[in-house]
């Protein structure tokens, strides 16, 4: 049976491939999927512990590369896979989302001819700034089969000149990990002293806001300001709490921070928040599956369908006290439907998958 080699680089990734996995799982067996961490994220808060959450077993293989900036670790990723892949050749390797874990693995397995699907292609901020921007136009234009989550990004990779056969609309894979796991997660306790709909989640941990020393401290002013309405809970990123030492910044107060949670433990705090403000993509479209409203402390987002759809809006730091007081006098639409966020994208790629392979193998029979 061929292998699919599933690339787990960060935790990002993680909600994502489940979906396939599970479905997978459920579906006639035609390939054996291994998972392989490339190590980007590797400890228990930011990668192991999230692995029971979500059901998904350990990884068969671990290529323990992390930390070294950018170049440094996507040069070594590539490596590692080269190696890995060179000794052991899988029918094809799927990617995730936009780390660099995900760019490296691609090219590797490109540079071998060993075909790769994109899980979540055709996001696109407009921001080449961003390191996450370059990865996922560099991974779409390599990638073999492209999975797009929604209709205008599936429109995007068609204007940009895939083939149509390569690309399928297949829907949010976050959303699928969503409600397989949302009875557990609201079962959860929250952290003493919260209580549903009392409280605000933040989330914070681009490079562009927390970086600087300058951008930092100016969203700790917005966010002290913004919680003088509605306390805030700040789930703290590793990188975020490596800046706020280094800046000798402090935690406002009515903040309350926490290390990172786990998975069901944050969409636990997430669903029965009032509101979430947040420089993530993913949360983005976890608060539209919770009709949560969202601050995305961003001037742009790759995920426009969630503005659409009504529960985001992009708000600069100025304006995230007044945005804030906005929710909680009831200022807030309700979330629109996004066709095919129905918990479904996980089998509509083992579908596109299976087409594929079998279109390859009988080739190569041929």
């Amino acid at each position: 049976m061929p292998e699919l080699h599933l690339i787990a680089a960060a935790r990002p990734n993680l909600p994502k491939l489940a979906a396939l996995l599970h479905a997978l799982a459920e579906a006639p067996p035609f390939c054996r999927p291994v998972v392989v961490h490339t190590g980007q994220h590797h400890d228990a808060a930011m990668f192991g512990g999230h692995l029971a959450d979500l059901g998904l077993p350990p990884p068969e293989v671990s290529l323990g590369i992390s930390g070294g900036g950018h170049a440094g670790l996507t040069g070594r990723t590539m490596m590692a896979c080269a190696e890995l892949w060179s000794a052991r050749r899988p029918s094809m390797v799927v990617v995730a989302g936009d780390v660099d874990g995900t760019l490296a693995a691609t090219l590797a397995a490109r540079k071998l001819a060993i075909p790769v699907a994109h899980l979540e292609a055709g996001l696109r901020c407009g921001d080449l700034d961003m390191p996450e921007e370059i990865n996922r136009r560099a991974v779409d234009a390599v990638s073999t089969l492209l999975w797009a989550p929604d209709e205008g990004t599936a429109a995007r990779l068609l204007a940009e000149g895939h083939a149509p056969a390569a690309v399928r609309t297949v829907g949010n894979t976050m959303i699928d990990s969503l409600l397989r796991t949302l009875p557990a997660a609201r079962a959860r306790p929250l952290p003493d002293g919260l209580r549903p709909g009392g409280y605000g989640v933040l989330t914070l941990h681009r490079p562009a806001n927390v970086d600087s020393r300058k951008a930092l401290a100016g969203l700790l002013e917005a966010v002290e300001a913004a919680a003088r309405h509605l306390p805030l809970v700040w789930p703290v990123h590793p990188r975020s709490a490596g800046r706020l030492s280094e800046f000798g910044l402090l935690v406002p107060e009515r903040v309350m921070s926490l290390p990172p949670l786990g998975y069901r433990d944050f969409l636990g705090l997430l669903a029965r928040a009032r509101l979430v403000a947040t420089d993530s993509g993913g949360v983005q479209e976890e608060a539209w599956a919770l009709d949560l409203p969202c601050l995305t402390l961003r001037p742009s987002t790759e995920r426009p369908v969630t503005l659409e759809a009504g529960t985001n809006r992009l708000v600069a730091p100025g304006d995230l006290a007044g945005a804030v007081a906005a929710v909680v006098a009831g200022d807030r639409p309700r979330a629109r439907p996004i066709p095919l966020w129905d918990g479904r994208a996980g089998a509509r790629m083992v579908a596109h998958l299976r087409e594929y392979l079998d279109t390859s193998a009988a080739e190569v029979r041929a």
